[in-house]
């Protein structure tokens, strides 16, 4: 290879598209406003709530989309993310550690920390052992909130009082299914379009090459552990709000939020919406949600029923639900 062409090949991944802040600010503010509509239009208490549980949900999904998307790698381990942040507002605010809002602040800090360390190691197992591995990491913090009860309550989980105000805002709108939907939603857009920037990036674009061919990015000079290990962490981030979330909404946490099933049913969403676009593991929530409701109606077998539209979905649109919608969007472009 002659130098102009070792040159002309390093630049490739660092050649972004097109910043447009404006058109993702107003999609954003557009959904949100959105959002706001259902809130004020729907009564039904049971709808809000499985629509506040959906977007909660979508929010751990999209980690685990991202993951999937930037490091082509699955994780069967992400609930020890979303658990770690749940348990450590509670913990902190039962035991007097920290305020409301430095208890919040560690429940982001401390999950990203972990899977920092944690990916400086498997980062480096490719395929299914790495799979393999967080499902390991996952279940160990299962078992240990399940054993250690008079740190974490056990099977019987904890419970927590929360002040008048956090942050300046009423406690009451955390507990409303309808306020928590629209505050939800919003942190959901803020979150898919600081994404959307990331993959778009020289960083993201980096991470994409490393996917598609770890050792040609090494042999044109790049390092490829700490781009990849920095994906871990902003996954885990991003589930860890979601975690915080659930925390707030539900004012309860038990082992459960730590259990592989949980990272079971996030993969299947990103699965389902499809995560070569960053929006497409909320639509697969969306999606899972409201059938796993309907399907509940009508038999106590509705995991099946999500199965056949998880198979329905790979077979039709492997790209998913939110990669087939993409590709009828004038000028979209798909990861991949």
């Amino acid at each position: 290879m002659r130098p102009n062409d070792a040159a002309s090949v390093r630049a490739m991944p660092l050649r972004s598209a097109p910043a447009r802040p404006v058109v993702a600010a107003a999609v954003a503010a557009a959904t949100v406003a959105i959002a706001a509509l259902i809130a004020k239009t729907v009564q039904s208490e049971l709808v809000m709530t499985l629509l506040t549980q959906a977007v909660i949900t979508a929010i751990l999904a999209t980690g685990v989309g991202f993951l999937i998307r930037q490091n082509g790698v699955v994780s069967f381990g992400h609930a020890a993310f979303y658990g770690i942040a749940c348990y450590t507002i509670v913990l902190c605010l039962r035991n007097g550690i920290a305020s409301p809002e430095l208890a919040i602040v560690l429940a982001l800090i401390v999950p990203t920390a972990v899977a920092f360390l944690l990916g400086l190691v498997i980062v480096r197992i490719p395929g299914i052992a790495f799979s393999m591995l967080t499902l390991a990491v996952g279940q160990a913090c299962f078992e240990f909130a399940m054993k250690a009860r008079q740190v974490t309550g056990g099977e019987d989980g904890l419970s927590i009082n929360l002040p008048a105000q956090i942050f300046g805002m009423p406690t009451t709108w955390f507990q409303s299914a309808h306020s928590m939907f629209v505050i939800s939603w919003g942190i959901l857009a803020v979150i898919v379009v600081g994404l959307w920037y990331v993959a778009e990036s020289p960083f993201g674009l980096l991470t994409a090459a490393i996917r598609e061919n770890e050792e040609r990015a090494r042999f044109i000079g790049y390092a490829t552990t700490l781009p990849r290990v920095l994906v871990l962490a902003l996954s885990a981030f991003v589930v860890a709000v979601a975690g915080v979330l659930f925390t707030l909404y539900n004012i309860f946490v038990s082992p459960g939020v730590l259990h592989w099933s949980l990272s079971g049913s996030a993969l299947i969403m990103a699965i389902i919406g499809g995560t070569r676009v960053i929006w497409g593991p909320t639509l697969g929530a969306i999606v899972y949600f409201f059938a796993k409701d309907l399907a509940g109606d009508v038999t106590e077998h509705w995991q099946a029923i999500i199965g056949l539209i998880l198979i329905a979905v790979m077979l039709v649109a492997p790209a998913g639900l939110g990669g087939a919608l993409a590709k009828l969007w004038p000028g979209s472009k798909t990861d991949g």
